[in-house]
């Protein structure tokens, strides 16, 4: 089953007394019944938008190239509906997801794109400044 980027996330919901946890928790994935239409997977509102600005600056064609690149920074990915469309996907668009870690497949796999290893940076640093884990 295919796992979302936002799921490789600490879960901090209360499960006694202590208001935090270490637990690491992926929720479980269930497919939608239906393959959601490409354009929805993202929101280019205002990567356009930028584009559309350096496009009509007087600005020289090497600044303008590097000015379009950086507005791609600005699409927002819709992680929730890329699973949905990676499910209902043929094999060779699936690994083609998971190249560009629009998904992760597995947990070897986040290991192996060192995914894993942020999430025990990010703890690794919560840990030093509160030691206690409050």
């Amino acid at each position: 089953m295919a796992k979302n980027a936002q799921s490789m996330m600490f879960d901090t919901r209360e499960e006694t007394d202590t208001k935090y946890t270490s637990k690491i928790a992926a929720p479980k994935y269930e497919p939608s019944h239906e393959k959601p239409p490409i354009l929805s997977l993202v929101d280019l509102t205002e990567t356009e938008r930028l584009i559309r600005e350096v496009d009509s600056s007087s600005l020289p064609e090497n600044e303008k190239r590097f000015l379009r690149a950086a507005a791609w920074r600005h699409a927002v990915f819709n992680y929730e509906r890329i699973a949905d469309y990676y499910a209902h996907s043929s094999p060779e668009a699936q690994r083609l997801f998971e190249s560009s870690v629009l998904v992760l497949v597995d947990f070897d796999d986040a290991i192996e794109r060192g995914f894993v290893r942020l999430c025990d940076e990010i703890k690794g640093q919560f840990l030093e400044e509160y030691p206690s884990g409050e």
